[in-house]
């Protein structure tokens, strides 16, 4: 009860600050000027700030700035906005305030179930993505797509990243942002192990843009809200060596000999571009 109390008094205070925020459709709130915004609005930080997030999430705020980071990409009240392969960090601030503000959150996959109590966390809907899969919502109706580090596991396999792109371009109305976070290899190159590009986790900014721009989305801005130059890109077991994954052996194997986990844990996240594509008007 007091969880979803909790969670009431959000939605309440949300919708209070939405209030005094220009109204979805208004000259102000079209993508691209959406998109110039740096100012963290009220109700993101609201959204951020809910007393019913995990321990478990919102000790990574200080990696992942979720305020800053939606900010950079557009986030506006009343969007359709589609967060592809979701956990439960990024669900847990986007359905809230998309509730709150009149918008609409779209997973792909299946539901997730930190945030399956739809009367606490706000509606969700889930759509297949995959390979083989359709259409993600019928063309042209999502205002904003958002990816949080998937794009590595896109590219082991043959044409998945084409496809995924294509079909982030087609769900987008002309105007819509694709928002990109991934671990950067930038300045060195990808590495290549086993036919796989990017295998240690890490991507280069040009595999990004020229994937993006193969499916007709247009590098608008970058930031490096997400950066972290302690991230030396050269651990032993690639990205996920490093914290939330926090590997202590290679997947299936043993923990080398004086392998040391602190070392890793003060490096923090990894280090990750922050891009955002616009599918031309």
């Amino acid at each position: 009860m007091k969880l979803k109390l909790a969670v009431t008094a959000i939605s309440i205070a949300l919708a209070t600050a939405c209030a005094t925020s220009e109204a979805p459709g208004s000259a102000s709130s079209t993508p691209s000027q959406a998109a110039s915004s740096t100012a963290v609005s009220a109700e993101l930080k609201s959204a951020v700030a809910n007393p019913a997030r995990s321990s478990a999430n919102t000790v990574r705020d200080i990696h992942r700035h979720p305020a800053e980071t939606l900010t950079f990409f557009g986030l506006k009240p009343g969007m359709t906005v589609i967060e592809i392969a979701p956990g439960s960090y990024y669900p847990e601030i986007l359905a809230p305030y998309l509730k709150a503000t009149g918008g609409k959150y779209i997973g792909t996959g299946n539901p997730v179930a930190a945030v399956a109590d739809q009367n606490v966390w706000g509606p969700q809907s889930y759509v297949p993505f995959g390979r083989e899969s359709g259409p993600l919502v019928p063309a042209g109706s999502a205002d904003m797509v958002l990816t949080f580090r998937n794009i590595h596991n896109w590219m082991w396999q043959p044409g998945f990243l084409d496809k995924a792109m294509t079909d982030f371009a087609t769900a987008l109305k002309p105007g819509g942002v694709l928002g990109v976070v991934e671990h950067r290899a930038d300045p060195r190159p990808e590495t290549v192990a086993n036919g796989r590009a990017a295998s240690d986790g890490y991507v280069s900014k040009a595999t990004i843009v020229a994937a993006a721009a193969k499916a007709g989305l247009v590098l608008e801005a970058e930031s490096e809200i997400n950066a972290n130059p302690k991230d030396t890109k050269d651990h032993p077991f690639g990205v996920w060596t490093l914290p939330p994954n926090s590997w202590t052996a290679p997947r299936g194997g043993v923990t080398p000999e004086g392998f040391d986990a602190a070392k890793y844990k003060a490096i923090g996240e990894s280090d990750r571009q922050t891009l955002r594509f616009r599918k031309p008007a």
